[in-house]
């Protein structure tokens, strides 16, 4: 069975709503064979990294970059998830209140050094997200499932 892992930091009501739409997108009807794996970003550890087939990566954007919270995740997974890990597909949400192209731009550093390749289009949502940022997160999540299956 291969493994998504969702890695995000949670602390708001607008992104747990980002969350939900991607847990359920991933879960959709149709998609089988995915075991969809969800762990906060200081919770989540290399071999939780190491043992997934894709990852879907959440956060806020503070202070024009991602939460202190998914960069510490990537300093304890970069160096051990290296090698292995190279051409894995991912797939990133953010939300900000008003700008998250600084936390897009840090994501894309990491993950381009890691040698992860996007699978599809970042979902970036500023304010309280909508029904379309929801379709979005939920698109993302069933785009990065669905890539998984046989």
């Amino acid at each position: 069975m291969a493994t998504l892992l969702i890695v995000h930091h949670t602390p708001s009501p607008n992104c747990q709503a980002l969350l939900e739409a991607v847990v359920s997108g991933a879960g959709a009807d149709g998609i089988e064979g995915v075991d969809v794996v969800r762990r906060p970003a200081l919770a989540a550890t290399a071999g939780d990294v190491l043992a997934a087939d894709a990852y879907l990566l959440g956060t806020p954007a503070n202070l024009g970059y991602m939460s202190g919270a998914l960069k510490h995740f990537f300093d304890q997974v970069y160096y051990p998830c290296l090698d292995a890990t190279r051409g894995r597909p991912f797939g990133v949400y953010v939300h900000g209140g008003n700008d998250v192209t600084g936390a897009l731009r840090a994501i894309d550093a990491v993950t381009t050094g890691l040698g992860w390749r996007r699978a599809a289009e970042a979902v970036a949502v500023t304010g309280e997200p909508d029904r379309a940022d929801l379709e979005r997160c939920w698109e993302l999540g069933a785009v990065l499932a669905a890539g998984l299956v046989g």
